[in-house]
C-alpha cells in the first residue's frame, strides 16, 4: 500500500473517529433497564479508531522506499459477500438475537476470507460471539438481542 493513501486514509478515519467520539456526548448516558449506556460503544470505538490511526500514520515512517509501485487487484467478490453478509447480519439481529446472527456472521466471513479450517472458523465464531454477550449482559449489566422465542 502506497504510503500517501495510507496517510489519507489515516488522517480521514482519525477525523471519523473523533465525529464518533463527540457525537457520543450527544446520547443520553444511561438506558432504561441498562446500566450501561447507549453512548459507551461509540465513544469506544471512536477513541480505538482514533488511536488505531494514529498507529497506522507513524508505521507509514517505516515503510520501505516506493520504487515502482506494484499494481494492487482488488477483490470485489469477497468484498460484496461480506458486505451482502454484514447487511443480513442487520436486518436479522433483532429477529434472530445476537448470538445466532454474530455466529453465523463471523463463521461466513472467516470463511470468505480464508476457506477450509471450519472447525477453527466455529470455535473462534462461537467463542467471541458467547464471550462478548457474557460481558456485556453478564458482567456490563447491558442488554442485546437474546434468542428468538421459537429457539427457547
Amino acid at each position: 500500500m502506497s504510503k500517501t493513501f495510507s496517510r489519507i486514509v489515516s488522517i480521514a478515519l482519525f477525523v471519523l473517529g473523533a465525529a464518533f467520539l463527540m457525537e457520543s456526548g450527544r446520547i443520553s448516558e444511561s438506558a432504561y433497564g441498562s446500566n450501561v449506556g447507549p453512548n459507551l460503544f461509540p465513544m469506544g470505538l471512536g477513541i480505538l479508531l482514533m488511536l488505531l490511526c494514529v498507529r497506522l500514520f507513524y508505521e507509514t515512517f517505516r515503510y520501505p522506499k516506493e520504487e515502482g509501485e506494484p499494481s494492487v487487484k482488488l477483490d470485489y467478490k469477497r468484498f460484496l459477500m461480506i458486505l451482502g453478509a454484514a447487511l443480513l447480519y442487520a436486518m436479522l439481529l433483532q429477529p434472530l438475537g445476537y448470538l445466532i446472527t454474530t455466529f453465523a456472521f463471523l463463521t461466513f466471513s472467516f470463511q470468505v476470507m480464508e476457506k477450509g479450517k471450519l472447525w477453527k472458523s466455529l470455535a473462534i465464531a462461537a467463542a467471541f460471539a458467547f464471550g462478548v454477550y457474557f460481558l456485556f449482559v453478564g458482567v456490563l449489566e447491558g442488554s442485546l438481542p437474546g434468542l428468538p422465542v421459537w429457539f427457547r
